[in-house]
């Protein structure tokens, strides 16, 4: 195993394995989703329960997966053939882990080309002067426009794919320690503008104060629930998006530090997130229940009615952006990691192929707001990107995240001894052993229960 280990290119330091694990988690999930999941489950009830599901479950899942990444010296498309018992199938689950990242890039790529596009309608001022109506009608012409949608995920898909091509130290680490880097620094300077509007206190008092009346309102049930899977999701386990970055780093630090400390980053970007969002809907009469919308409709709306509003709403943007296409060049890492892995190609081969291949199987997505006709099933009315979004958040997510948990500690599989071993090595915090019942019963019986709440929940 060791070989195999030292075989492997390795990042060049902590903090680019850090900024590049918390790039593939800090995206379109906590930036974009928690905010307005947030403010449909009442602010801060919601955040609470987050934090506390973060806590003592996402954080032990995420240290699973980094284990098996670097005890294997490999990315999902290999690293439970390296690990697993002599006889055993575990590596069956490889294929449902590479066909989840791509499944994530599907539509990712389209909704991040939403945020290059809106960065660039900002500079141009293409929102100046407009009332609501024509703000929300920009959005509808933009998703109305198939030529537009692809001209962006087009964009999106080779500036990650280029980035990826040029090297794991030279250009995915380099690049992402400076979005990430240029991310944090703009999410400063929008907090401290959005909690100085006048009225931005309402809109701090819904985040950070719970309300018990969003109990009465919407169900304690269905509020655990919204926080127990956005805290799951926004960490993007279950499908070997974290085991990769793993299997890039030394034996010198304990795992459960390294689980903690990208958690912590992407933690604080969702809250400051939040912070930036929530007082200046309070601040300019807006409704934080506005979901997917807020950020497209609501937010060019609010940056109209402030002082400087296109300088604000182009920084907006250019943050947003720095969020999805670091979540972009994290997935395309290990995409492009599959095919040298699977096969021993090169990583140019690699990037070359799966660029073709990335943007036929994004096409659909974006002609699904315009050319493809959506259709009714189970009740509901369903898009190209519910599909999509439906088969991995629904299933392959959880039932990733379960295969993951019972891998490291059953006898059956990879083993608890073995896990321990390996979260252990190096400095740093110990992965609490004490805990190991919870871990061996409880953690898998969190997970089925999301997977069939999720089900009961669809259907109800």
């Amino acid at each position: 195993m060791s070989d195999i280990s030292n075989s492997r290119e390795k990042l060049s330091s902590r903090m680019g394995f850090l900024m590049l694990s918390a790039g593939c988690a800090i995206g379109l999930g906590n930036i974009w989703r928690f905010p307005f999941i947030a403010g449909q489950y009442g602010g801060a009830l919601f955040v609470l329960i987050y934090l506390v599901f973060l806590v003592i479950f996402g954080i032990p899942v995420m240290t699973m997966e980094f284990a098996v990444g670097r005890g294997s010296g490999k990315s999902a498309a290999k690293s439970f053939h390296e690990l697993q018992p002599q006889g055993k199938k575990w590596h069956l689950f490889s294929w449902a882990a590479m066909g989840g990242n791509y499944l994530l890039m599907m539509f990712y790529t389209t909704v991040s080309g939403w945020m290059l596009s809106y960065t660039v309608k900002m500079v141009h001022g293409d929102f100046v002067g407009l009332n609501p109506d024509q703000v929300g009608g920009v959005f509808g012409a933009h998703l109305g426009n198939p030529s537009a949608l692809i001209f962006w995920m087009i964009v999106v898909v080779v500036t990650g794919f280029g980035i990826c091509s040029g090297g794991l130290v030279k250009s995915v680490e380099k690049i992402t320690k400076f979005m990430m880097s240029g991310l944090f620094v703009l999410l400063i300077i929008l907090v401290v503008r959005s909690i100085t509007l006048p009225g931005a206190g309402a809109g701090l008092e819904f985040y950070l104060k719970p309300n018990p009346a969003a109990i009465q309102e919407h169900g304690l049930g269905t509020i655990i629930f919204a926080a127990l899977g956005q805290a799951f999701f926004t960490l993007s386990l279950g499908v070997g998006s974290m085991a990769i970055f793993g299997s890039y780093i030394n034996r010198d630090k304990r795992l459960l530090g390294e689980s903690l400390a990208v958690t912590g980053l992407d933690t604080l970007a969702a809250l400051m997130a939040g912070l930036v969002i929530f007082p200046a809907v309070f601040a300019f009469g807006g409704s934080p229940a506005a979901g997917p919308g807020l950020i497209f409709v609501t937010l060019p709306n609010i940056f109209n009615a402030m002082p400087l509003g296109q300088f604000w709403g182009t920084l907006f943007f250019v943050f947003m952006s720095f969020a999805s296409m670091s979540t972009v060049v994290a997935v395309f890492e290990n995409i492009t990691s599959f095919a040298m892995d699977k096969t021993g190609c090169s990583r140019e081969k690699s990037t070359f192929i799966n660029l073709f291949i990335m943007i036929a199987l994004s096409i659909p997505c974006a002609l699904g707001f315009n050319l493809i006709p959506e259709f009714e099933l189970f009740g509901r009315i369903w898009a190209i990107i519910d599909i999509e979004d439906f088969i991995l958040s629904n299933h392959l997510l959880p039932l990733g995240g379960l295969v993951y948990v019972l891998f490291c500690v059953s006898k059956m599989g990879w083993g608890w001894d073995n896990f321990i071993k390996e979260a252990d090595a190096g400095q740093g915090i110990k992965f609490p052993v004490i805990l190991r019942p919870y871990f061996t019963w409880v953690l898998p019986i969190v997970i089925i229960f999301i997977f069939i709440f999720g089900y009961i929940n669809f259907f109800s």
